[in-house]
């Protein structure tokens, strides 16, 4: 627990959800709940994937936001860092003790490039991602002006059809004009295929990462010949990194949601048409939920509505049930399909959220239990730092 020192003055169910020691059954709901035995299996299982493999993990902070689990990264997954996606999130995580922070992103507005150039004097290397040479100027201007150093990756556009430039001769002019800036260090590439991750079939990502992994490699070798090394060839997610971390040209994951996991990354398959989630990785974040009212004998009322959740990938999955199924959701209500009549009032669920990233936005706290006992309690550190 690190957001409040006098965590004992903190009131349950108006301050936080839970308190340490209190029994799983009493938590207040709607809440996020991390099973902490299964976090550090999926965290300790990519820290030992990647260090076998001989690349880095650089955990991606966007997911979770909170400096509590990239702390728990660290220690048990040997991740060299992290990444973010906006300025104030990455600050977030400098201030709260990461030491290599990487803005896997475009930074452009003179006020956020000024906040940039700052980040260094947290005690953080920082890097930023670049797609323009007219972004290289005002980067380097920011960093002499506060006397720090701004590490730069250029950003190729490998399939995502987002950011980045998508030839060769490009990657090399960007990173030529961040060599040659003052306050800037050209640090490598960033190459995410984000388009490929939820593919069903392995068969399928593969395909999109093979001409990614061509063209960042065209790359690297065209830098190496204008005598630019790339410390960073950064990219790869849950979906992808075994891709990414065997291709002999990256040297950096970035996966995310592999430590918490989502319904929607559980239906991808893997190489022997299994599902991610019986067996890769195990199910670490829920957001408990209670019935509320059973006044209909076919279906559960329960207090997690849209309110505690996103539902951009699909609506939750009921953990470990079969015989109830979470059918619908407005504001405040969540409507639960039990046929038999079998929920009773207050009987709290698991439920497995659609998409992991956005559903931890909308809440303050983790509660962190194991063993049916509350364990810890932990702030969603970087909750609301979109700008």
């Amino acid at each position: 627990m690190t957001a409040h020192q006098n965590i004992k003055e903190l009131e349950v169910g108006f301050d936080v959800p839970a308190l340490p020691g209190m029994d799983e059954a009493d938590i207040q709901t709607p809440c996020l709940v991390l099973d902490l035995d299964a976090l550090e299996h999926n965290i300790r299982k990519m820290g030992d994937w990647a260090k076998g493999h001989g690349v880095r993990h650089r955990v991606h902070g966007k997911m979770h936001k909170s400096v509590d689990v990239a702390l728990l990264q660290e220690k048990l997954g040997g991740s060299c860092g992290v990444c973010c996606q906006k300025v104030s999130e990455a600050e977030v995580f400098a201030r709260g003790g990461i030491k290599d922070v990487l803005v896997s992103n475009q930074v452009r507005d003179p006020a956020k490039i000024d906040r940039l150039a700052r980040m260094p004097k947290l005690g953080a290397r920082t890097i930023c991602c670049v797609d323009d040479p007219a972004n290289v100027a005002d980067l380097s201007s920011a960093a002499q002006k506060h006397g720090t150093e701004i590490e730069c990756l250029v950003e190729i556009d490998c399939g995502a059809g987002r950011c980045g430039v998508t030839t060769t001769p490009e990657v090399v002019e960007i990173a030529k004009a961040i060599d040659a800036a003052p306050g800037l260090k050209f640090a490598g590439i960033q190459a995410y295929q984000g388009a490929m991750q939820h593919m069903d079939k392995y068969e399928d990502r593969k395909a999109k990462i093979d001409v990614a992994v061509a063209m960042v490699k065209d790359a690297v070798d065209a830098l190496k010949a204008e005598g630019l090394e790339c410390d960073i060839v950064g990219g790869g997610g849950t979906g992808s990194y075994y891709f990414e971390g065997t291709s002999g040209v990256y040297n950096e994951l970035q996966c995310g949601s592999y430590a918490f996991m989502d319904a929607d990354y559980g239906r991808i398959l893997d190489k022997d048409g299994k599902r991610i989630d019986r067996g890769e990785w195990e199910n670490a974040l829920f957001i408990l939920t209670s019935v509320m009212s059973h006044a209909k004998p076919d279906k559960a009322i329960v207090d997690a509505g849209l309110k505690a959740q996103s539902v951009d990938s699909g609506l939750p999955v009921v953990f470990g049930r079969d015989d109830v199924e979470y059918v619908k959701c407005s504001d405040e209500h969540g409507v639960v399909a039990d046929p038999e009549g079998v929920l009773k009032i207050n009987e709290k669920l698991r439920l497995v959220p659609g998409h992991c990233d956005p559903t931890c936005n909308v809440h303050d706290w983790y509660v962190g239990v194991r063993g049916g006992k509350v364990e810890t309690l932990w702030p969603v550190s970087a909750r609301g730092r979109a700008y």
